[in-house]
């Protein structure tokens, strides 16, 4: 097996990481979160641990939940999570730059407040006739189910990106992380970004991020991942990979080298291919070789609940990367910010960060 070099960091290790070195694209939302028993999925046909859009008669849910007991409201969306991660890790403000859509409202203030406090540098596309968008979280025994509206998170514009102070911040970075939920919300500005990474030998990444995405927005799927450097993904959602391609595979070891060696834009880099699976060794297909790293398995004593875990392992992965640190150091810091997050209610991280 070919061993896990050095990741082909773009400044020296030793120099403090620029402003704005990573771009995020996402679906920024507010969280309202609630702990529920299982009578509560089942009225709204919900299984225990998932991740769906809402339908039509999820609808009340976003009305019965604010008056349930115990509610929290937590800025949320997949990649604005990675990006508050990815800050809290590294401890020092602006480092990455979030770009999405939210209404003109006060869940877009409390967004807007909550993430830049956490160091995200925020530019969001503001719509005035749409309300922000909502992620209904039901947690029931460690697990979570999420249930999003997308509302204004789905509006954005490539012309928000394509301003000339917009696009000089994609133009600065060095890396971009993608979550598999804003493929369906502009196509057009994730290929744009896409293609700028391919063209400058910069690190575009993706998160497959649910199940249904294979399925929903295969075509959006297939269309970026030949650009795509780094490719992330839990056990079912590279099984729903597999599913929707045909494969007739659930060998989360065939499936993760089939990714990684399908058809790539900028032949400089090898995609790297990095699949989780709850306690079990993670899967990671990197410069032609396949490892397992394990797990530290917590006391379920201290599991508060699994919201966000996946978010945070994929911040705390990224601290480590931007830093030019081997392969194994960002792996070992995304299973320490996973394991954080998922001693806290939501998405939510202690003061500090003791990660070493």
């Amino acid at each position: 097996m070919k061993r896990c070099c050095k990741w082909r960091a773009s400044y020296s290790p030793t120099m403090s990481i620029p402003n704005g070195i990573l771009v995020g694209m996402g679906n920024p939302l507010l969280d309202i979160q609630v702990s529920i028993g299982k009578d509560f999925l089942d009225k709204y046909q919900l299984k225990g641990n998932d991740a769906i859009l809402a339908e039509k008669h999820h609808l009340p849910m976003y009305q019965e939940l604010p008056k349930m007991e115990g509610v929290q409201y937590i800025p949320g969306g997949a990649t604005q999570n990675v990006l508050r991660a990815f800050q809290w890790v590294v401890g020092e403000s602006k480092k990455a730059i979030f770009f999405g859509s939210i209404g003109n409202d006060e869940f877009g203030k409390t967004l807007t407040k909550e993430a830049t406090s956490a160091g995200v540098d925020v530019h969001y596309q503001i719509h005035d006739n749409e309300k922000t968008g909502v992620c209904g979280v039901l947690v029931y025994e460690h697990h979570r189910s999420l249930v999003t509206d997308l509302l204004a998170a789905q509006k954005y514009t490539i012309d928000h990106l394509e301003k000339t102070e917009n696009w000089n911040r994609v133009e600065k970075a060095q890396y971009y992380y993608i979550s598999g939920y804003f493929l369906s919300t502009c196509p057009p500005a994730l290929m744009k970004v896409a293609n700028h990474a391919a063209e400058t030998n910069k690190l575009f990444m993706v998160n497959l991020s649910a199940p249904f995405i294979p399925f929903a927005h295969k075509k959006e799927l297939d269309d970026a991942l030949p650009y795509t450097d780094i490719l992330f993904g839990n056990r079912t959602e590279a099984e729903a990979y597999a599913d929707s391609h045909g494969w007739n595979t659930h060998d989360l070891k065939e499936i993760a080298l089939k990714l990684a060696n399908s058809e790539k834009v900028n032949k400089k880099r090898s995609r790297t291919v990095v699949i989780t699976n709850d306690e079990h060794p993670i899967i990671v297909v990197h410069d032609g070789g396949i490892e397992e790293f394990p797990v530290k398995r917590l006391p379920s004593e201290v599991i508060v609940d699994t919201n966000g875990a996946g978010d945070g392992f994929v911040g705390g992965f990224l601290a480590e990367l931007v830093k030019g640190k081997p392969l194994k150091d960002s792996i070992e810091c995304g299973c320490y910010t996973a394991q954080e997050v998922i001693q806290q209610s939501g998405c939510t991280f202690p003061k500090h960060c003791q990660y070493k």
